[in-house]
């Protein structure tokens, strides 16, 4: 009864832990030495004024946010084609692995920017 317990607080421990690598990675890429982030910024500035943001600060976040949500969104299709194809009902750790890892690849030439931000 109790390895039944340390089990499955290990297993919840290992997916909170990759859930916030998910969102750490995600946010990283909608930082503004981002790669993506200048051609994001003219292509949302383009659509601020239906949206009535006028403040050039606001449309800073709002590129930040939409860089990262978009991150978050596509990195997911390869997690739900690997749930899908191998037969899962519900998300477990090899799941939030593929999700982890293609969060990774896209966020691979933010990291790379960051390099450039500290020196």
């Amino acid at each position: 009864m109790q390895q039944d317990d340390l089990d499955q607080r290990e297993t919840l421990m290992r997916r909170d832990g990759m859930l916030i690598g998910i969102a750490g990675l995600s946010l990283l890429n909608g930082m503004h030495f981002s790669p993506l982030f200048d051609p994001g910024f003219i292509l949302l500035r383009a659509f601020a004024p239906g949206f009535f943001v006028s403040s050039p600060l606001l449309l800073f976040y709002f590129t930040s946010l939409l860089l990262s949500a978009t991150t978050l969104i596509i990195a997911g299709v390869p997690a739900a084609l690997f749930e899908r194809l191998s037969g899962r009902t519900e998300t477990d750790v090899a799941s939030l692995g593929v999700w982890l890892v293609a969060t990774a690849a896209l966020a691979a030439p933010s990291l790379l920017g960051l390099g450039g931000f500290f020196s």
